[in-house]
């Protein structure tokens, strides 16, 4: 799951106009914006193998911290207390909290069963929507083009770059999503990590999107 973990993020804009986008697409991809780190650390595992299913050639093979059940629960609730603490905003901090949750949630539809659900526990979940290319690719899809037509609505640029800073943005995403379905998966497990970490890049660019966007009802 890619761009369906974004398109949730742009249509909470919808729901709560406080936070920015950079701050609702950390929380959406949180957990997978903490991945890269444990990898480094090598406290967690993945490795490449192709026909692991249709979607995607990488084997899970590790990932109780960030991606267990119990561990996003903890994350969410961490992720959605800072943002309290620091804004004493309870609706935002636990939309934010849910969206952190709703990256678990979203992977169990697509990926097989390799999700755990608590660490040092050897059940591991998942629906395996990723075993048909076409599936996944409707579900995110329609995840994605409903999540920006949200945000539009919730939103308007005040100036060109609000306007071809999205546009930028949500196409970058397209591209990069279309690459990795069809390109060639990659020799080997050692630079994913620092390719996941280039996803803060565009919580960075959200966050100067909307710093030239608007809520459309900022009383929310």
């Amino acid at each position: 799951m890619f761009l369906g973990h974004f398109g949730t993020s742009l249509a909470a804009k919808k729901i709560v106009s406080r936070p920015s986008l950079g701050t609702l697409f950390m929380a959406g991809q949180f957990i997978d914006l903490l991945w890269p780190l444990f990898l480094l650390l090598g406290i967690e595992r993945v490795e490449i193998d192709p026909g692991n299913t249709a979607f995607t050639p990488l084997d899970f093979v590790s990932y109780p911290i960030s991606h267990s059940f119990v561990g996003v629960l903890i994350w969410a609730g961490l992720f959605g207390g800072a943002y309290f603490l620091l804004r004493k905003d309870a609706r935002s901090s636990v939309l934010l909290g849910g969206l952190v949750l709703s990256h678990w949630v979203l992977d169990l539809v697509v990926h097989r069963p390799d999700l755990p659900l608590l660490p040092g526990v050897a059940t591991k979940v998942g629906l395996g929507l990723w075993n048909s290319v076409a599936a996944t690719m409707v579900v995110e899809g329609l995840i994605f083009i409903g999540g920006v037509w949200l945000y539009q609505r919730a939103t308007e640029a005040v100036n060109r770059k609000g306007r071809w800073g999205f546009l930028g943005l949500i196409a970058f995403l397209a591209i990069i999503y279309v690459m990795n379905i069809f390109g060639p998966p990659p020799p080997d497990a050692g630079p994913i990590a620092y390719v996941g970490l280039s996803m803060w890049l565009l919580v960075a660019w959200a966050y100067w999107v909307d710093r030239n966007r608007r809520p459309r009802n900022p009383a929310k």
